[in-house]
């Protein structure tokens, strides 16, 4: 058997495999080149001889740049897995440390996790890490764990469910829902709303389908109740500027709430009905677990506390 594995190795140059890996990430031999520090003949030839060395096309043109192959795909992730592995094994006993580190990190995240996070991370790291540079995306629980997958991010904070074996979640805090609104415009007879007034009033939701219906609305008719869902749209932080001019309420996590009634005024009250609490984790791939900088990066995240 060693004798096979060590013939069919012969036959390959391992150093293609951080071509493919970086063809897989833009999709673009020129961008790959540049990842590299290669010219672009160099890398042109490498997927030559790659594509000779696994019997497929491995990438084709497309509309969007260079689409994998069902055969890349499946290829993707045994080569990840086994970069990283190597990875892992020649930063074993190497401390990652912050001070000297250029270390470009990518995370996913929500609009509003980001906003609640981000800005505090950002003044950590210029005192902390200097060098350090994030990168985010915007992701939610549905393509997270697509995202680690594909290697676009390597860290994801949000609500994310529970995910397959292979990825890891260290929980970070606890939330809830509360209602946000301008006190000048609505007046609540005592210092939270009643479910009375919480009807009353028109709506503003954060919809990323287009729809004028939501979380929430799914609760109140669980209830028997119905909201006037004035305005939806896909942007978050499009509603605390509407509800400023606004005689209209909206619902968001607490954590996003405090900041915007600290930045723009506004009155924060509990719902009057209730609902279970969440939690924002941070998530990453296994595969990880060996790398000392993403290690202190989650340490960093979880050092934060609660927004």
């Amino acid at each position: 058997m060693d004798n096979i594995i060590e013939r069919d190795l012969r036959r390959l140059d391992l150093n293609l495999l951080p071509v493919f890996h970086a063809l897989m990430q833009e999709r673009h031999v020129t961008r790959a080149a540049e990842r590299l520090y290669l010219g672009q003949p160099a890398v042109s030839g490498a997927l030559k001889r790659l594509r000779a060395a696994f019997g497929d096309p491995l990438f084709v043109r497309g509309r969007a740049g260079m689409e994998p192959t069902p055969r890349a795909l499946e290829l993707a992730r045994q080569v990840d897995a086994l970069l990283q592995g190597l990875h892992g094994a020649l930063t074993a006993n190497r401390p990652f440390e912050p001070q000297a580190s250029s270390r470009v990190f990518r995370i996913g995240s929500s609009e509003a996790v980001g906003a609640a996070l981000f800005p505090r991370l950002v003044r950590h790291l210029a005192s902390e890490a200097p060098g350090v540079r994030l990168v985010t995306l915007d992701t939610d629980r549905h393509r997270v764990a697509a995202m680690l997958e594909r290697n676009e991010i390597e860290l994801a904070l949000g609500m994310h469910d529970e995910g397959p074996g292979w990825l890891r979640q260290r929980p970070l805090f606890e939330w809830r829902f509360v209602c946000l609104y301008n006190a000048a415009l609505i007046r609540p007879r005592r210092t939270k709303l009643d479910l009375r007034e919480f009807l009353r009033h028109p709506h503003l939701l954060t919809s990323f389908k287009g729809e004028l219906h939501g979380y929430i609305d799914e609760e109140l008719a669980a209830l028997g109740h119905a909201r006037r869902v004035l305005f939806a749209n896909p942007h978050f932080a499009t509603n605390p500027f509407i509800v400023r001019d606004t005689a209209a309420l909206v619902t968001v996590p607490d954590y996003i709430a405090r900041i915007w009634s600290r930045d723009l005024g506004l009155a924060i009250s509990p719902l009057p009905f209730p609902l279970p609490a969440h939690r924002v984790s941070a998530t990453w791939k296994a595969s990880m677990d060996g790398d000392a900088g993403l290690r202190w990066l989650v340490g960093t995240v979880a050092g934060l506390g609660a927004p």
